[in-house]
């Protein structure tokens, strides 16, 4: 039985796209769908979650992933504690099951773990007691599933049918925990066509099994795409000359209106952020008209509610009545 689930086959932790099933991503789309208009209330709150308590543990420094998660759990109506590292037991020398036993013994429902350690969610997600929910927000290199799943949804609502699309990932694949996620989910569910486009030195052992289409040429690559992706450069992850500079980095892999002209006339673009103006793209494309890198913060918001309350068995199955109006179940799933 998969980590992920429980003996029903629901959601008990959120910590990869890998052993997910198509129904379960477009689910948790759907889920999120009823989410999306809870801003537009006068009272921006669900009541799914009151009495629980979410603990957000960030190893890593996170500005937009660690505040989208703070607010979905206060907008579920959750108590929310952001532990910070830096200050914590951990820097005296405390180990992670230690702090973990801790926090659960003050009767903590959920952990958001962000760890600069690949695999160390589903570390935690093994060693904590049956009724806390691990989320992963990011593990190392290895997995960012709620980012992949907000991006899905930002796709969704623009383009509907993944079945016909063509989407490129551009950028520093190698080091991209967010680039895996995305290519799992995409595959899952059923992109027509997703390629990397990436210098050779910047693309993984192992790519062929990705199920993806290389290009090492942007210009070839952007042709007749409907979405385009686009990577930050992890510095922080490389070691050793990768690159022979950042602008030449921008000169050859750089998005510019110029370099846009190869996609489709309506095509969209991403970027998880933060992102590296004059590098990964400039600021005409970033404030652009095509540019849909805000309201991906946005739709983190609504995704990462969906993960929570899921995770808790709130929230899924039967409608629900929040004061919102029900839960609307299934109205998209035929277009994922």
């Amino acid at each position: 039985m998969s980590l992920q689930l429980d003996e029903k086959g629901k959601l008990r932790h959120f910590l990869s796209i890998d052993g997910l099933s198509r129904e379960l991503l477009i689910d948790i789309l759907d889920t999120a769908e009823s989410f999306a208009t809870v801003p537009e209330q006068s009272v921006k709150k669900v009541p799914l979650l009151r009495g629980k308590t979410i603990v957000n543990l960030f190893f890593e420094a996170s500005t937009r992933t660690r505040t989208t998660f703070e607010l979905a759990a206060k907008r579920l109506s959750a108590d929310v504690l952001n532990i910070n590292i830096g200050a914590s037991s951990t820097v005296k020398g405390e180990t992670l099951l230690d702090t973990l036993r801790n926090l659960q013994a003050m009767h903590a429902d959920m952990f958001v773990v962000r760890h600069q350690e690949s695999g160390s969610a589903h570390f935690i997600a093994r060693h904590v007691k049956p009724y806390v929910s691990i989320i992963n927000a990011g593990d190392g290199r290895h997995a960012h599933p709620t980012q992949a799943m907000l991006d899905m949804f930002t796709i969704r609502r623009h383009k509907k049918e993944f079945g016909k699309l063509c989407v490129a990932i551009i950028g520093d694949i190698l080091h991209s925990r967010v680039a895996r996620s995305q290519i799992n989910a995409l595959n899952m569910l059923g992109t027509g066509e997703v390629r990397v486009i990436t210098p050779k030195t910047l693309l993984p052992n192992g790519h062929h099994s990705l199920g993806v289409q290389v290009h090492h040429d942007l210009k070839t690559g952007l042709k007749g795409t409907d979405v385009i992706i686009m990577l930050r450069l992890q510095n922080e992850r490389m070691s050793g000359a990768m690159l022979p500079s950042e602008a030449e980095y921008f000169r050859l892999y750089g998005l510019t209106e110029e370099k846009l002209c190869g996609a489709k006339s309506d095509a969209i673009v991403m970027h998880p952020g933060p992102i590296n103006r004059g590098v990964e793209m400039d600021s005409q494309v970033a404030d652009g008209p095509r540019s849909v890198i805000l309201q991906q913060v946005s739709h983190g918001i609504a995704i990462r509610m969906a993960v929570m309350s899921m995770a808790m068995h709130q929230g899924t199955g039967e409608a629900k009545d929040w004061g919102g109006g029900p839960l609307s179940r299934g109205k998209r799933g035929s277009e994922a």
